[in-house]
């Protein structure tokens, strides 16, 4: 079998862009995957075109030495761009690969060690009463862990850190104490806090309300969260931006975090993906993959989360919670893997076990967005 064709394929589907890779085989057998690096599209589309240049004509079934091939092929290796193209042909190998020995993609990754993958569901709702009875609602809807909802700023443009940790804080408090102690709770603060601020925002919450920080500081600097470690005990959720298994290191090594937030899109598809869960499983950190793509993203996700031991949940952005993000995808994907419950089956069909209609993709024109660029009130810029 060899590789006839490589198509990126930036585009708008539904709510957002989604950059999806198609690899062709003269075998007739093709593969999808996808890019995480959401607001880049278009620059991850390069390199995949990029690459096609020596891939066509390889045998897509030896993913691994590919995956090598891609990575070392130029000098400046490495990267979100680079690593986002890589991640996003590496899935769709692995989606030709099951197709073709016929079996779904877990069985390629060492077999299924669970029926059904469990997932954490997201408020929306700013803090208050609202975002308490939209986690009561998930509750009630089968949810035992949830990520509630941090104050942002006040309109597209402003973000003031220290007003919105004080009232994030005063609204988990009363959620741990209005949810009770059995559901996991977390909160997910985007990288928007200083060290000092996310110290700050730690400790004016008692222990035992949160059970997981998600990203409270920039992930450059694995020393600033080794500091802020410290000032807290709080465990972490970081890792959703780590392009390689070498960004993981210090943080998996040095015991910095708790939970990783592997994103199979963005971290070099299965072939890297399924390194940094062998390394994570050795130090006693569990993976909580990010999830905030397309079917395509979570099929992939799901097949990885069936085949890892070290798995706590699968973040979904399909819970009644979030319906303001909910369209039908099956115009796009009419088979794709859907939530029941607050689980997702593991797919048994060969590959990923989701459709694509490409006629449909090819009439959606890509759409230029950007992040909102947040400023402090002095003018100064800050992260969103």
């Amino acid at each position: 079998m060899k590789i006839t064709a490589i198509t990126a394929y930036p585009a708008w589907i539904g709510i957002r862009n989604q950059l999806l890779v198609k690899v062709e085989t003269d075998e007739g057998i093709t593969g999808w995957g996808e890019s995480g690096l959401s607001g880049r599209e278009k620059a991850v589309a390069g390199a995949v075109e990029h690459y096609a240049q020596f891939l066509v004509g390889r045998d897509p079934m030896r993913a691994g030495a590919l995956w090598q091939e891609m990575y070392r092929s130029q000098y400046f290796e490495g990267g979100r761009v680079l690593t986002a193209a890589i991640s996003a042909i590496d899935i769709a190998l692995y989606d030709i690969k099951g197709k073709a020995l016929g079996v779904p993609v877990y069985q390629l990754l060492g077999g299924k060690q669970r029926d059904r993958v469990p997932s954490f569901a997201t408020t929306h709702a700013p803090p208050g009463e609202e975002m308490i009875a939209q986690a009561r609602m998930l509750i009630a809807a089968g949810w035992n862990c949830m990520r509630l909802s941090c104050a942002n700023h006040e309109s597209k443009t402003i973000y003031e850190p220290r007003e919105s940790l004080a009232e994030t804080a005063r609204w988990l408090v009363r959620a741990r104490e209005a949810l009770g102690d059995t559901v996991v709770l977390g909160v997910d603060y985007h990288h928007r806090l200083s060290v000092a601020e996310a110290a700050s925002f730690c400790q004016r919450m008692p222990k035992g309300t949160l059970d997981f920080l998600e990203e409270p500081i920039r992930d450059e600097s694995p020393e600033a969260y080794a500091s802020l470690r410290t000032m807290t005990d709080i465990p972490f959720a970081i890792g959703e931006e780590f392009s390689s298994k070498w960004q993981f290191l210090p943080y998996i090594e040095r015991g910095l975090h708790q939970y990783n937030r592997i994103d199979i899109c963005n971290v070099g598809g299965f072939t890297e993906a399924m390194k940094v869960a062998g390394w994570s499983e050795a130090h006693y950190v569990d993976l909580m993959p990010h999830n905030p793509l397309g079917p395509i993203c979570t099929a992939a996700t799901v097949h990885f989360a069936a085949a890892v031991p070290n798995f706590s949940w699968l973040e979904t952005r399909a819970s009644p919670a979030e319906t303001h993000l909910g369209f039908d995808s099956s115009e796009f994907f009419p088979v794709q893997v859907k939530l029941e419950g607050a689980d997702y089956p593991v797919p048994e069909a060969p590959g990923l076990g989701v459709e694509v209609d490409e006629e449909r993709i090819k009439r959606e024109a890509f759409r230029f967005w950007e992040a909102p660029h947040l400023r402090r009130r002095d003018g100064s810029y800050t992260n969103w």
